[in-house]
């Protein structure tokens, strides 16, 4: 079977915003206007297409990313597009990073009544930092307030982005009757607010002629920038034809000198058709975007993949998800190459065989199996097993890794256990699943008291896991509060010389084992190694000392945290014929390694995280003075577009409540993000608090 829609037709977009701009109501219209739905499912009753986990019906938000096929046609052509429902909760971002890596473009939601709010801020720097082309819709133009145009003065005071308009409305709040074209220069109006509805072109209302032939004059002054023969020809007083002046706006759209802006209100079903076309015209195609950069996982040199079918297999794996009597599915973005079912794959991130299993296409928690997909293609997979988010799956004779993507280490940790015995099981496989869904959740269990621990990005982050754990998996649990992960390290070198000896009947035990414990290179982890000369600890008794030495990192000395940065040398010891046993050598080795910390002396380490604040200009002084006051130590000072990034190391400790601090100090504005970046020395006085603390 060959590929039914050229690779030119599609458009992989998705659509961002801040919560409760839109986007999913938007969505919804895009599926219905475009037949893939029969029914229009709202938001506020808790019955979008998309949203289809309880947790995003209830609360109204959208959790998690999911991926659509349906089809728009326009100039007589029927295109294929790829939507991805993104979030827009900070938590989450991973979930819009992890979309936003494997679109082509996307469309920017914004509340008219809003303007540009504090999430729109990050997700559209994200935006910018995968270079993803945007289009700018602006949405809820009936609401109470509702100003397109303070929208585009926002959009250049608070992103620094130069958004050009293609349409004006007419009228707004409960006057919003439709949008003026400035390329064809027609009226567009909607003869209702129900998904009945029908456009209806005409001509432009005569109060709004001025301000509309103003606006297109200063899209055409755009645009004609583009193209060098375009604008001398517009210099001498000649305007571009309409199918010059699209093409014109696709270019800059593509390269991001400016940013196309339309409006309308997609809950009153106005203003979405016109959004559909203006995705087929300006939005790029995977063709449009650069070949992918990959690197040979053999020689470690750069290898490229161009956006063909004739090329070598090669996709990324971006969202693991689970569905009942299907079970683990994974999305996948083609980026060059034909797939089909049964396939053999190699996964090059990880060294391991795949097989492609059954692949379908998926409308939200729908599905229709297909049997090949082509280059261009979201797809989900059933039955990959070793397969992660972000990985890269290849044809096995070619093989390439596409471009990593970095989950940052999670934060704070949180103890859990199940209300009832019989729970226990069910929360293990469950929680195993959700760690597999979301990779920067983890989940650990305290080897010494058995406890599970729940490890994420946040809060909220490990709140609605516990939430899903409750109503996906029906298991009930107790939980405790959320802590901060706090690392133990050797202070300074030291032997030690230790002797086990036990005699009480039957066979004793013996063993001896000298040591020589000393600090690592911070980050270096910790090293075991042997120099045993002459035979004096045979080679099988070895692994029993290893074992010793490893219980000792992982449970700590001090308070019960894990060693890290530490190498352990076992140079000498002695043994028994009869007495000396594995067990035996693992004792000693216990004891030895306690000995030798108690008296090098162990530090506290802490969690020291990289937060980035972006913030406008008049809340910096706050900011930073804020941070200082949290131990925190400003690293750099810049710009970006219009607003004031400021990074700075400052303890995860103090880092709790932030966000809360952060958002009433610049009225909502400021926002920030924070991962991993090292562990250091808890000063004296704080670490004497935290032992206490633990004691």
């Amino acid at each position: 079977m060959a590929r039914q829609y050229a690779i030119e037709d599609y458009r992989n977009f998705g659509i961002m915003a801040h919560i409760d701009a839109g986007k999913t109501t938007t969505t919804e219209r895009i599926l219905y206007f475009t037949g893939r739905n029969y029914k229009i499912g709202e938001t506020h009753d808790g019955a979008s297409t998309m949203d289809f986990m309880d947790q995003e019906a209830e609360r109204g938000i959208t959790i998690t990313s999911a991926a659509t096929t349906c089809f728009w046609v326009r100039n007589n052509k029927k295109h294929r597009l790829n939507i991805i429902d993104t979030p827009g909760h900070v938590d989450f971002t991973i979930e819009v990073e992890r979309s936003l890596r494997v679109l082509d473009g996307a469309v920017c939601v914004l509340d008219s009544n809003q303007g540009v709010e504090p999430q729109t801020e990050t997700v559209w720097r994200q935006g910018d930092k995968y270079n993803v082309p945007r289009i700018i819709f602006s949405n809820k133009m009936d609401k109470t307030g509702a100003d397109f145009f303070m929208c585009l003065a926002d959009i250049k005071d608070k992103l620094g982005a130069k958004a050009v308009p293609l349409q004006i409305p007419i009228g707004a709040e409960a006057d919003f009757r439709g949008v003026i074209d400035l390329i064809r220069m027609k009226a567009l109006t909607w003869d209702g607010d129900g998904k009945d509805t029908t456009m209806i072109e005409g001509e432009i209302p005569a109060d709004l002629a001025d301000k509309a032939a103003e606006y297109r004059a200063s899209m055409i002054e755009a645009a004609v920038e583009m193209d060098d023969a375009a604008l001398e020809a517009f210099l001498e007083g000649k305007e571009p034809d309409e199918a010059t002046l699209r093409k014109l706006i696709r270019k800059a759209t593509v390269t991001r000198a400016f940013y196309p802006m339309m409006c309308g209100s997609a809950f009153k079903n106005k203003g979405v058709q016109p959004l559909l076309d203006a995705v087929v015209d300006f939005l790029p195609s995977p063709v449009d975007r650069e070949a992918y950069k990959g690197i040979d996982p053999k020689t470690g040199g750069e290898l490229l993949r161009r956006p063909s079918d004739s090329e070598p297999l090669s996709l990324i794996a971006f969202k693991i998800m689970s569905f009942e009597h299907v079970g683990s599915i994974t999305f996948c973005r083609i980026y060059s190459g034909k797939l089909e079912q049964g396939m053999a794959l190699a996964n090059t991130t990880r060294d391991k065989k795949e097989r492609a299993g059954r692949m379908y296409l998926m409308h939200a928690a729908d599905r229709e199996e297909i049997k090949e997909a082509f280059a261009g293609d979201i797809v989900a997979l059933q039955g990959l097993k070793d397969t992660r988010t972000g990985e890269t799956l290849c044809d096995p004779q070619k093989p390439v890794i596409l471009e990593k993507m970095e989950f940052p280490n999670p934060v704070i940790e949180m103890k859990i256990e199940p209300k009832t015995k019989a729970d226990q099981e069910k929360m293990a496989i469950a929680l195993n699943t959700m760690a597999l869904e979301d990779p920067s959740f983890r989940v650990s269990v305290d080897s010494e008291s058995g406890e599970t621990i729940l490890k994420g990005m946040g809060e909220l982050h490990l709140d609605i896991k516990v939430d899903i754990l409750r109503r996906t998996y029906n298991v009930e649990a107790n939980t405790g509060a959320p802590q901060v992960a706090y690392r133990e390290t050797l202070a300074r070198a030291t032997d030690i010389d230790y002797t086990h000896k036990k005699q009480t009947g039957g066979t004793g035990q013996f063993a001896r084992v000298k040591l020589k414990l000393e600090p690592n290179e911070v980050g270096k982890g910790n090293e075991f190694s042997t120099t045993i000369v002459g035979g004096s600890i045979p080679k099988e008794y070895i692994p029993g000392v290893e074992k010793g030495v490893q219980s000792v990192w992982d449970n700590g000395i001090l308070i019960g945290f894990p060693m890290v940065d530490m190498k352990v040398n076992l140079y000498d010891g002695a043994f028994h014929e009869v007495d000396s046993s594995a067990i035996a050598f693992e004792i000693a080795t216990r004891a030895a390694m306690k000995e030798g910390c108690e008296k090098a002396g162990v530090k506290l380490l802490e969690p020291i995280m990289d937060v980035e604040v972006v913030s406008p200009g008049e809340f910096v002084g706050g900011v930073i003075g804020d941070i200082n006051s949290r131990r925190g130590q400003i690293r750099d000072q810049q710009m970006r577009g219009n607003a004031t990034v400021i990074r700075a190391f400052v303890p995860l400790a103090n880092m709790f409540g932030y966000i809360n601090t952060l958002r009433s100090m610049s009225t909502g504005r400021a926002q920030y993000t924070m991962q991993f970046a090292h562990y250091s020395d808890v000063p004296r006085n704080v670490a004497d608090e935290v032992k206490a603390k633990y004691a």
